[in-house]
């Protein structure tokens, strides 16, 4: 289970539950101390015949999903082209559907994600893509700039030539020594 934060405190919350609900069972405990999600979405590995109509049975982790879902304010997003999330491996398996979003009703995005069968190789998951209206977000942003032709220029300019005619470059024979190089390059800059 994976839990994404951006500024105003909304979560993306990406999860992957195994056959024991482990993940279910953390969410669960830690839904209270959630402040706002804008969706919940993953792998849940439920199968039940609410999502998945090809499935005849009823799973009784779907009333715990739905009542965590619920609590956050959150309702199962229907698919606009319904078909299986996942591709079993085995030909004595069913296809099945056990990954789904869910968000809050009135997001734009609510019952707009699509399917992508036709791009989920080597994965036997399907992409699922939707956009989703997150809010505005107002970022600070500094500039730093430096007067041109000014005295900080020219030492700013002077200091880098100076950091970029001591490395060494001459004992670039491997990926490894490149890689060293391209960190002592970006340290120079870094710290002028």
């Amino acid at each position: 289970m994976a839990f994404h934060n951006d500024w105003n405190t909304n979560y993306i919350i990406n999860i992957y539950s195994d056959s024991n609900q482990t993940a279910l069972q953390a969410l669960w405990k830690s839904m209270t101390n959630i402040d706002k999600i804008i969706i919940l979405t993953g792998d849940f590995n439920i199968r039940d015949s609410d999502w998945d109509l090809n499935f005849r049975h009823y799973s009784s982790h779907t009333d715990d999903l739905i009542t965590i879902a619920d609590s956050l304010g959150l309702e199962l997003s229907p698919l606009l082209n319904p078909s299986p999330t996942r591709f079993a491996d085995n030909p004595c398996d069913t296809n099945s559907v056990i990954d789904l979003v869910f968000l809050p009703p009135n997001n734009t995005g609510f019952g707009q994600h699509t399917l992508h069968p036709e791009i989920c190789k080597p994965s036997d998951h399907v992409p699922l893509i939707i956009e989703i209206s997150i809010g505005e977000v107002n970022t600070d942003i500094n500039i730093w700039s430096i007067k041109k032709d000014s005295k900080e220029e020219k030492e700013f300019i002077s200091s880098l030539v100076q950091g970029v005619q001591s490395l060494n470059t001459s004992a670039i024979r491997s990926q490894a020594n490149l890689k060293t190089s391209v960190q002592q390059l970006a340290n120079v800059f870094e710290n002028t």
